[in-house]
């Protein structure tokens, strides 16, 4: 019988799943770890992850890990890429950590153009402590700290991460993608090929940012969770590739 599935070699063997039942965390470590085998980076990968359910990471992939503090995994990345340059530099984050309490670190590090690459998890809320309103929390969403929905009088409006670093002079490449489906886990995958590979080029700044279930803070099942991250997120975060420098280019 051929063998046509098989764990990547830069994730460990015998880790234990740390991840609630029908977390998306685990497809998109498992994307990440694919390509690090395909684009042979695992002995030259440092990775950059702060506070989060992305801090898991660390159980998971097989490669050299910094941990920031909350929100700081873009400047981390950043001394660690300017440090080791012939390294390559990643983060993978979840969306309060990149856009909120590191919304600071996380836009300067892309206005700068650090070539350094970022993975941003947006599941709409804070997963690890308890499923409170985060900055990508969408309008109506009930949440622990918004119980009656968000509402633009009170809590402002969700943040549009891919948009906002698109904007930015030093971002080479972004991309909104989602884990709902097997297309779009294929797509998925492409965009952080993308953004790893313009790190590898010296273009600048990469960053693909994931639309992510939670199930256990959403209080869904697992099939519940994908439907609304089609029918109520894809809508507000709607997919695609907002920057492309290759494109631009013509290469």
């Amino acid at each position: 019988m051929q063998q046509v599935f098989s764990i990547p070699k830069s994730m460990k063997k015998g880790f234990r799943y740390t991840f609630c039942p029908g977390c998306d965390h685990g497809v998109a470590i498992r994307l990440v770890a694919e390509l690090l085998d395909e684009l042979n980076l695992q002995d030259k990968a440092i990775c950059s992850t702060s506070i989060g359910c992305s801090v898991f990471l660390y159980d998971f992939l097989d490669v050299d890990c910094v941990e920031a503090p909350h929100g700081r995994a873009c400047a981390s990345a950043t001394g660690v890429k300017r440090a080791r340059p012939d390294k390559f530099v990643f983060t993978y984050q979840g969306d309060g950590d990149f856009a909120s309490i590191g919304l600071a670190e996380s836009m300067h590090t892309a206005l700068r153009g650090e070539c350094v690459s970022a993975v941003c998890i947006n599941n709409t809320t804070y997963g690890m402590t308890g499923g409170q309103l985060g900055p990508t929390t969408i309008m109506g969403q009930v949440t622990t700290t918004s119980p009656y929905g968000r509402n633009k009088e009170y809590y402002g409006y969700p943040i549009r991460i891919a948009e906002q670093i698109a904007l930015c002079d030093g971002t080479a490449y972004s991309a909104r993608v989602a884990l709902d489906t097997i297309p779009h886990i294929n797509q998925a995958k492409q965009a952080l090929k993308k953004a790893f590979e313009v790190q590898l080029q010296g273009l600048g700044f990469g960053f693909v940012e994931i639309l992510s279930s939670c199930p256990t803070n959403w209080h869904m099942t697992p099939q519940e969770a994908h439907i609304r991250v089609k029918e109520e997120m894809m809508p507000v975060f709607p997919l695609g590739v907002y920057k492309d420098v290759t494109t631009e280019k013509g290469e």
